[in-house]
């Protein structure tokens, strides 16, 4: 399928996840939303072996265009996909993401509503019987209260945000200097509001994260995000020239107890757990934030050893 002149670019990055990805684009193919106003382009951060024969078959069914470069990173993959686009808008999702079908009539909504705005949709969790999934995903839904809902919004996730490609390419992008997948969306977003930008939530625009956990890859994944925190208050504090706030004890206090206290915006069934079960996660949540201190740290003490940070391959 082609199209000249598409209203929406999506945008994914993937690696080495070839049954993610395939369930992605499988999701891509039920949007209630017109084929010849969207494409999709699939960047291959350096797969083994390539991404390619999971996605050739799609093309029959979506206007998919299938990049690849050597690793270097999300941030990386996802400019490079940009750099293709030809939609008025881009939108960024992630392989282990499936929308929902009236996905892009969501954002379109928004953006029409506020067209320089950076819109953010609503994520839910797929795996709502896996522990360490869920309580990572109410992590997410507790920044997004905490951050979005009780003044103007300054942070969305990576993985379900959109705005027009013109803006994005006049911020910059995506800083490839961040190491990994962590960090660098909270900068793009923390950029985009410098450059007196607006953030705008659509959380009728929602996607399915299918990120499955074990207690090491919570653990892995929340001491990544503290080195990616790290990476971020360096960054900002050389662009802006301040130090970036840090949150009180009440921040930390309202999310260790957000499980047994509080409802995430949207309820599902999935959230209506029993009490114990709410207290486990809430013991998920203080060991991420154990995780994130490391990581922060970890990340401070190996790039005062080697004098610079750390970059991505160049993009």
């Amino acid at each position: 399928m082609n199209s000249s002149n598409p209203l929406f670019s999506v945008v994914i990055p993937t690696y080495n996840r070839p049954d993610r990805l395939a369930s992605c684009l499988q999701s891509l193919t039920q949007l209630s939303y017109p084929r010849d106003r969207f494409e999709v382009i699939v960047v291959d951060d350096g797969s083994s072996p390539p991404i390619a024969p999971t996605a050739e078959p799609f093309k029959s069914s979506l206007n998919l265009t299938l990049l690849r470069q050597e690793n270097s990173g999300p941030a990386c993959a996802r400019n490079t996909g940009a750099a293709q686009a030809q939609g008025q808008y881009l939108v960024f999702t992630d392989d282990d993401c499936q929308p929902y079908p009236d996905w892009l009539t969501a954002l379109e909504t928004a953006l029409q509503q506020q067209p320089t705005a950076l819109v953010g949709g609503y994520t839910v969790n797929a795996l709502p019987e896996n522990l360490f999934s869920t309580a990572s995903q109410l992590l997410i839904d507790y920044l997004y209260d905490y951050y979005n809902s009780r003044q103007a919004p300054s942070f969305f996730a990576s993985n379900n945000f959109a705005m027009a490609a013109e803006q994005f390419r006049l911020s910059g992008g995506f800083d490839t200097s961040f190491p990994l997948a962590a960090g660098e969306d909270r900068e793009f977003c923390d950029r985009w509001l410098q450059l007196g930008l607006p953030l705008a939530y659509a959380p009728a625009a929602r996607v399915r994260h299918t990120h499955h956990l074990s207690l090491r890859r919570f653990w892995r994944q929340h001491f990544n995000y503290g080195r990616g925190a790290y990476c971020f208050h360096q960054v900002r504090s050389r662009r802006a020239e301040e130090q970036v706030k840090v949150e009180p004890l009440q921040f930390y206090w309202q999310l260790l107890t957000y499980p047994l206290s509080r409802r995430p915006q949207h309820q599902t069934a999935q959230y209506r757990v029993p009490k114990i079960q709410a207290m486990m996660l809430s013991g998920l949540l203080f060991l991420s934030q154990v995780a994130n201190v490391a990581g922060f740290f970890w990340e401070r003490s190996q790039q005062k050893t080697t004098a610079t940070p750390t970059p991505a391959a160049p993009c």
